[in-house]
């Protein structure tokens, strides 16, 4: 099915959407310590889809980042790739061959490649997994999906990983929209929000990087109100300078803030790459929620997506159904209020390369668990 494996400059990563697979996040993740490779790949159409005999080859590529595990292991991680989404029975296969495949490019110590696939989940596309009233019931038993998965497979040896790093759950809204559309089709409660934030004289203003400390401040206050890990300012100086213009695959990032009479009140990064805007990081004030300041930040995000030629916005993360128990359900109540669509991605997938020391890694991350920021 992989016809050819070429490493490839960092900088010839192919322009894409997925903020994650650009040669910008390379450099993100560069100047916070890490070695990434980007690799080309060469499959037949008809080995990708179902239904066509076409012979001609799809050139893809991908970006990996190498984490060192301790002194002696490493594991090749790729973020939200590969881009490329085959028909569902041929996925497991297709990422099969395509470890086999990289195996010799990557560090002699490396353990194991997880893939953060971005590809819709095969349960969000089975009617079995909905409830009469349309709700998604999730993911069935992890056995199960490996099953699925490793359909087709030789050596049936793709896992699920015990954890998804980045989300595997987001709402996409749709900016080919014109912009009373996008408004009409908000649940009321969130249409009348924005509107009350500009009674309110919110106002929203882009920050540079001298201003930093200002969304720190919030994202000091949001991460002890809901109690997950404080980063340090350096990692997001790190998000909103980095730079990859003389790139086949730069993004532009903006730090928005959401203030009235100068006091900030929320603040968040938009990333721009291609044809859609991602919502990375949010932080808001404890104080004064009334102002509804988040919502007017959001809306102007999207309108700002959509001046520089985006066609979607990312959400970036919520739970996968309205489930007050889960730990981001408060972030799904809000940003279903936005009228995007639900979608669900795989998650993380794990391909051993080596299956004794990856079944003592991975039995040391169980226990280890917790949500991630990445």
């Amino acid at each position: 099915m992989i016809a050819e494996i070429q490493d490839k400059e960092i900088k010839q990563i192919y322009r894409t959407s997925i903020v994650q697979q650009t040669a910008y996040w390379s450099e993100v993740k560069t100047l916070q310590g890490l070695h990434s490779k980007a690799f080309n790949f060469k499959a037949k159409v008809s080995d990708l889809y179902a239904g066509t005999d076409d012979n001609a080859y799809f050139v893809g590529d991908l970006l990996i980042i190498i984490q060192s595990l301790d002194a002696e292991h490493s594991l090749a991680y790729v973020p939200y790739g590969p881009e490329i989404e085959p028909s569902e029975e041929n996925q497991g296969y297709f990422l099969e061959q395509l470890s086999e495949s990289l195996r010799s490019f990557l560090p002699p110590n490396c353990i194991l490649i997880r893939y953060d696939l971005s590809w819709e989940s095969h349960w969000a596309k089975d009617e079995d997994y909905y409830d009469v009233h349309g709700n998604w019931l999730g993911v069935p038993d992890k056995k199960i999906q490996e099953i699925r998965f490793n359909f087709n497979t030789e050596h049936w040896n793709l896992r699920k990983a015990n954890t998804d790093i980045l989300p595997s759950n987001t709402i996409f809204m749709d900016l080919k929209k014109d912009e009373d559309t996008l408004l009409a089709n908000m649940k009321p409660k969130t249409r009348y929000n924005i509107h009350l934030a500009g009674r309110k004289g919110v106002k929203i203003r882009t920050l540079t990087l001298d201003s930093l400390e200002i969304w720190y401040d919030l994202y000091r206050q949001t991460a002890i109100r809901n109690n997950f890990f404080l980063h340090d300012i350096s990692y997001f100086r790190i998000v909103l300078s980095a730079r990859a213009n003389d790139t086949l695959s730069p993004a532009d990032v903006y730090l928005l803030v959401a203030e009235v009479d100068d006091k900030p009140l929320a603040a968040m990064f938009l990333v721009v790459s291609a044809h859609r805007g991602t919502y990375l990081y949010g932080a808001s004030s404890s104080d004064n929620r009334n102002y509804m300041a988040t919502y007017a930040l959001q809306w102007r995000a999207m309108q700002m997506a959509r001046e520089k030629g985006c066609t979607e916005y990312d959400f970036f993360g919520v739970a996968p159904q309205a489930d007050p128990a889960h730990p981001l359900y408060g972030l799904y109540r809000f940003k279903t209020g936005f009228g995007g669509q639900l979608y669900h991605r795989m998650g993380c997938w794990d391909y051993p390369l080596d299956k004794e020391k990856y079944a003592y890694y991975t039995s040391m991350e169980f226990k280890n668990q917790s949500y991630h920021l990445s």
